[in-house]
């Protein structure tokens, strides 16, 4: 939030109108002469002179002749008193957006950094406009609500229990994105990526964030990591911002097993379907939420993790050992928490057997 320091900005300013009433008084001529003097119509004089009208620069200039005060002094005060009502304006907006503000999950933006400390209301208020790039509650509604911008951002989360929350996330996204520059998205490109990354999830390094992020970037897709805020337990999303795929994810489990099915989930939005598409995962009350298209992509992230006949065939071995999980894990180029992960989704492995396997993912 920018600030000007040292900045005098005085309690009252008054209408340039009245000092011209103090003059007139003093030259001893009324509104009417005035009027005549200075070639304007009586009723424009008489609104500057009740603070209903402005002094315009030809006015200036004709008020000097007549007044022999020069035309900046006149356009100085009109424009010191028009800030003045601006501020006034401003810091009525400000003071009535407390409800709003309050609505945010500001204390947790602040701590994870998004915003700059806020102790008052009104430092808060100004932290949220600054961060979504607003200027009132009004503009926020008209771009989150009611979709009064859909080039840019294409749903509505009017009817989704958590907008204010969701936005935050999906804004803090969007801030992130900005900050990685990428190549030209190649959907050829991207689908010839696939292969590695699925080497990488077998392999899972301790730097794979960094190397996904890399080989994503090389194929014109942004993918960034965006930490949970409290009523947003979104898992990831996909939307296009400027020609370019945008995958943002949570780690929300700290799971490897789930980070990977996300991201393939993802990538099968971004491969099937449309740039006009925007996803939330685990969030069904927005919008544009279409459930054939999330079926799809899951379909999308069985292929790429473990397929449905390399579960079978897994399945066929009772008991299923450590080595077992080990060697199969090898065998399909995946990793071994997705197996485990993958037979405990569906119910057919104790959720205390393989923990070993699962992977911390914590990108914070």
């Amino acid at each position: 939030m920018e600030t000007t320091k040292n900045q005098y900005i005085p309690q009252v300013v008054f209408h340039p109108g009245e000092t011209l009433a103090e003059k007139l008084k003093e030259m001893g001529m009324g509104p009417k002469e005035f009027a005549v003097r200075t070639g304007k119509p009586e009723k424009t004089i008489s609104e500057i002179l009740n603070s209903k009208s402005s002094i315009t620069p030809e006015m200036a200039v004709q008020f000097e002749s007549v007044t022999k005060i020069p035309a900046r002094f006149w356009l100085n005060r009109q424009r010191s008193y028009d800030e003045y009502m601006a501020r006034k304006k401003r810091n009525s907006l400000i003071e009535s957006s407390a409800e709003w503000t309050k609505k945010f999950p500001v204390a947790d933006m602040i701590k994870k950094g998004w915003l700059p400390a806020c102790k008052t209301m009104e430092e808060k208020t100004l932290a949220l406009f600054s961060f979504f790039g607003v200027s009132s509650p009004e503009a926020w509604n008209n771009y989150y609500l009611n979709q009064q911008l859909k080039i840019e951002f294409r749903i509505s989360l009017a009817h989704s229990s958590e907008p204010y929350a969701i936005s935050a996330w999906l804004r803090k996204g969007e801030l992130q994105a900005t900050e990685l520059s990428s190549n030209k998205y190649s959907k050829t490109a991207f689908k010839k990526l696939l292969p590695e990354i699925k080497s990488l999830m077998a392999e899972h390094p301790d730097n794979f964030f960094e190397e996904l992020q890399q080989m994503c970037l090389s194929a014109g897709v942004k993918i960034i990591y965006t930490p949970c805020l409290p009523k947003a337990p979104i898992n990831g999303s996909t939307r296009w911002i400027n020609e370019s795929p945008l995958i943002q994810l949570t780690g929300r489990y700290n799971r490897n097993d789930i980070f990977w099915f996300t991201f393939f989930h993802e990538a099968g939005h971004i491969i099937l379907h449309g740039k006009k598409d925007i996803f939330l995962e685990n969030v069904k009350d927005y919008s544009d939420y279409d459930e054939v298209k999330e079926k799809e992509a899951d379909d999308f992230a069985v292929k790429w993790t473990l397929t449905e006949e390399e579960e079978k065939e897994i399945l066929q071995k009772e008991p299923i050992s450590n080595e077992d999980i080990i060697n199969f894990a090898k065998k399909f180029n995946t990793h071994p928490a997705i197996i485990i992960g993958r037979l405990q989704h569906h119910k057919l492995l104790s959720y205390s057997k393989g923990r070993n396997f699962i992977k911390k993912v914590d990108l914070s």
